[in-house]
């Protein structure tokens, strides 16, 4: 049996498993929106800032400057919030289906002992 085989068997066995739990998707949900939430505010923040850099270079007046950068500075923060977002939610869907696997092999091997213990006596 080679490798990838075995690693093809495993996964097979981990989504019938899953699917055996009945997980409500649902619950992820949340996770795909707030990622999705997180792709716009950092595009709009990336695209805000430039728009307000190239129309901030025709500008001549200290108070316009002043001004443009602050909304610079807000777009960036924008950028940041949405990356921050972005990385929590697909953060949290790695540990829940890591929670998951550590889950079931927990299971499997309480399974093992305990028919360990049964056949012995």
């Amino acid at each position: 049996m080679t490798m990838t085989t075995l690693a093809e068997d495993r996964r097979e066995e981990f989504k019938k498993n899953i699917a055996e739990l009945k997980l409500d998707k649902k619950q992820a949900g949340g996770d795909a929106a707030t990622r999705i939430a997180g792709l716009v505010l950092m595009v709009v923040g990336v695209v805000g800032a430039f728009v307000v850099y190239i129309s901030s270079l025709t500008l001549s007046d200290l108070r316009d400057l002043v001004s443009y950068q602050i909304l610079t500075v807000v777009f960036l923060a924008l950028t940041v919030v949405g990356a921050a977002l972005f990385l929590a939610a697909s953060v949290a869907k790695v540990l829940r289906l890591w929670l998951v696997r550590q889950l079931l092999e927990g299971q499997a091997q309480t399974d093992q002992i305990s028919q360990a213990l049964s056949t012995r006596n």
